[in-house]
């Protein structure tokens, strides 16, 4: 679960490394986030190789997408799925929603395709 002033690991090629959450979108009261919300970030940190040429500034605000939390997502038929690198994990997106990077590194929870974001699925390597 994702709270305010959670460091999130970056998995785009946006130029991003890490960023923290400062708002949990969908709802009044809502205090947790988990894989398949909305948030909004502030960037950390930039990757060494992209600081000169990244569309990306450090202490920008972008929303993003929660793709990979430490804790196990459970299904309705009791079983769950463990991401490896136990580490929260997001994409950046831009003002229309759609993803800013070209290319996810890592792949996706097959509860992505339950909430229809195929935009996601399509630049991903595949499905857990």
């Amino acid at each position: 679960m994702i709270q305010l002033e959670t460091i999130l690991k970056v998995l785009d090629n946006s130029g991003a490394k890490t960023v923290k959450c400062i708002k949990v979108l969908g709802g009044f009261k809502k205090r947790y986030a988990k894989v398949g919300d909305f948030i909004i970030v502030s960037v950390q940190e930039l990757r060494n190789k992209s600081k000169i040429t990244s569309k990306i500034k450090k202490r920008e605000v972008y929303r993003a997408l929660v793709l990979r939390t430490k804790l196990p997502i459970k299904k309705k038929d009791g079983s769950s799925t463990v991401f490896f690198n136990d580490t929260n994990g997001v994409v950046l997106l831009n003002k229309k929603g759609n993803p800013i990077a070209t290319r996810i590194t890592e792949p996706l929870s097959s509860s992505l395709k339950k909430k229809k974001l195929t935009k996601f699925i399509t630049i991903s390597p595949g499905l857990i």
